[in-house]
């Protein structure tokens, strides 16, 4: 299950503030996204795995190798990004403009919490929850160094979980199997009921994310990456860092694809976590902690090689496509979910499973282009997505103009903290 996120603090900023290279590098994210949770909202990560064809098999294995926790760790890392801009442009004024801006952003995030609850009780993938609590978390860090927030950062993303996996043994046993939860909620799920659904919905969200004990450790850490980022004024100032991103990318993705390859043949053929010469829970921890620096390595490897690729000019052409995508994540995330909703379940058009990966494949190519392509019909018009409107204007506590005409005529808006 791939879960996304929330936009970055720096998406409702005026056009003329952005920085194109977060927003294209956010719509990159979201279409990885997209093709993750496609597979999810079409029942097909809920079939049992005998009654998939081997090629499909080796399909989805390739896709969980390259893409799942990839496209989640650049919206995390962003996150983190947009955070630690926020709080540099609130420290150039006086320490009450510092206080408020603080409260805002605490309040920002209690609306998150707000758009994340009410998402979850239609789909169980739902990732705001995560970034609104644990951002939370992340003000008392603000001014820490960022060589510090990194180290911090890779300890809670990469060794936490494998150091507790020993002692969340007895947590995770005490839950039905997953093939039993996952058969439940496929029922629920292909329902045309709307309370089957919904209820079918709200047992597996409480399964799940009780037995992945680890999301908030695997997220925690990426905020604290990307506030490092953030921090270091890396995305902000990508031509002045470009050799720390060809070190990054040097470093990460070699890593990152090797580790990957490797756990794709394991799994694919069927194997325990046992490594040579290791067995027990001494094994099954340096498994996890070799997937969390695969995870880990290869998002951060597909970060520097689109920020490197970003800087040639004919390449950031192309690429550039994706920005107004990514000034809409919020708008374009949850609208993904109805879309998938719409396509897959019982409620809709039912069409579940029954396609396999080619049907998710058709799928993402149809649903992202088409969010392409309202997306940059809308910000031709408007200056912000519906939803990041409606959470800007909420967190000012007052209407603000959208239409871009109406937005030039208009008084200034409050600086944003």
């Amino acid at each position: 299950m791939q879960m996304p996120i929330a936009n970055a603090p720096t998406a409702d900023l005026p056009a003329e503030q952005r920085l194109d290279v977060i927003d294209a590098l956010r719509g990159f994210a979201l279409a990885g996204v997209l093709l993750s949770n496609l597979r999810d909202f079409s029942l097909y990560t809920l079939i049992e795995e005998s009654t998939q064809a081997r090629g499909e098999r080796w399909l989805q294995m390739l896709l969980a190798a390259l893409l799942d926790a990839k496209a989640m760790t650049v919206f995390a890392l962003l996150f983190g990004v947009g955070f630690a801009l926020q709080l540099e442009r609130a420290d150039r004024g006086s320490a009450a403009d510092r206080a408020q801006a603080r409260r805002r952003y605490a309040w920002r995030l209690c609306l998150l919490l707000g758009f994340g609850l009410l998402h979850a009780a239609f789909w169980y993938g739902d990732i705001l929850r995560y970034y609104a609590v644990l951002g939370l978390l992340l003000l008392p860090l603000a001014r820490w160094r960022p060589a510090t927030l990194a180290m911090l950062g890779v300890l809670v993303a990469v060794f936490a979980t494998a150091l507790l996996q020993p002692f969340m043994r007895p947590w995770s046993a005490q839950f039905a199997p997953a093939a039993q939860a996952a058969a439940a909620a496929r029922a629920a799920f292909e329902s045309p009921q709307w309370a089957s659904m919904l209820a079918g919905n709200r047992d597996y969200d409480l399964w799940l994310h009780a037995t992945a004990w680890s999301l908030p450790f695997f997220t925690l850490g990426r905020l604290l990456l990307g506030m490092a980022i953030g921090r270091a004024g890396w995305l902000q100032r990508p031509q002045q860092h470009l050799r720390a991103w060809r070190r990054l990318l040097a470093w990460s993705l070699p890593t990152g694809l090797i580790l990957a390859v490797y756990f794709l043949f394991r799994d694919f053929g069927g194997l325990g976590p046992e490594l040579p010469g290791i067995r027990g829970d001494a094994a099954r921890a340096l498994s996890r902690l070799l997937r969390n620096l695969a995870y880990l390595s290869l998002g951060l490897g597909y970060v520097a090689g689109f920020v490197l690729l970003f800087q040639h000019p004919r390449a950031r052409r192309w690429l550039g496509w994706l920005a107004p995508v990514g000034r809409m994540a919020l708008s374009n995330y949850l609208a993904q979910t109805a879309f998938g909703l719409a396509l897959f379940y019982g409620i809709g058009a039912g069409l579940g499973p029954r396609y396999g990966l080619a049907g998710v494949l058709v799928a993402f190519a149809a649903v992202f282009a088409a969010q392409a392509a309202l997306s940059h019909w809308w910000l031709r018009r408007f200056r912000y997505g519906p939803l990041e409107w409606v959470w800007r204007c909420l967190t000012y506590r007052r209407a603000l103009p959208l239409r871009r005409a109406a937005a030039a005529a208009a008084a200034p808006e409050p600086a944003r903290g």
